[in-house]
């Protein structure tokens, strides 16, 4: 939700899911709506960008035009794989939105056989830091939520 009236500045709420991975420590879930379609997403400081499953996207989303892309990406347990780009006309969490944005698609097999195996939610995509670092995440773990901010709403 977007607050008004408590912070002199624009933030919206995000609800998380705390998962527990067994001995393996934990992972953040979030909900998240691509052009009106629900779909789970991990939350991942880590990543540098926010990807999502190509086969899973473009069986949900088939009006999607994908640009392939020339460069292999690395990451999320691999050596290199394809990848390719599109734009999300609607991107939400909770009440916070994005516009035209800009998403890459790769094969997240791997990562959505391991959930499953595990009895876990299946997961769509992994959001980075490409949403996080502009829109100054705040994680607080206590309460399952994430608060993120307008890019101009104040200086640190």
């Amino acid at each position: 939700m977007k607050l008004t009236g408590i912070f002199p500045w624009a933030s919206y709420i995000v609800p998380l899911k705390l998962l527990s991975l067994e001995t393996d420590g934990y992972h953040l879930l979030v909900e998240v709506l691509l052009d009106g379609v629900h779909f789970y997403a991990l939350l991942d400081t880590g990543a540098s960008k926010s990807v999502f499953d190509k086969e899973e996207v473009q069986g949900r989303l088939s009006h999607l035009s994908l640009i392939h892309r020339n460069e292999l990406s690395t990451g999320l347990g691999t050596n290199s794989m394809e990848s390719y780009l599109t734009f999300i006309k609607d991107f939400r969490m909770g009440d916070f939105q994005l516009k035209n944005f800009e998403i890459a698609l790769l094969d997240l097999n791997h990562i959505r056989e391991a959930y499953k195996n595990l009895n876990l939610p299946p997961i769509a995509g992994v959001i980075g830091n490409d949403i996080l670092v502009p829109y100054r995440a705040n994680i607080n773990y206590a309460k399952k939520r994430i608060r993120l901010f307008e890019p101009d709403s104040f200086i640190f």
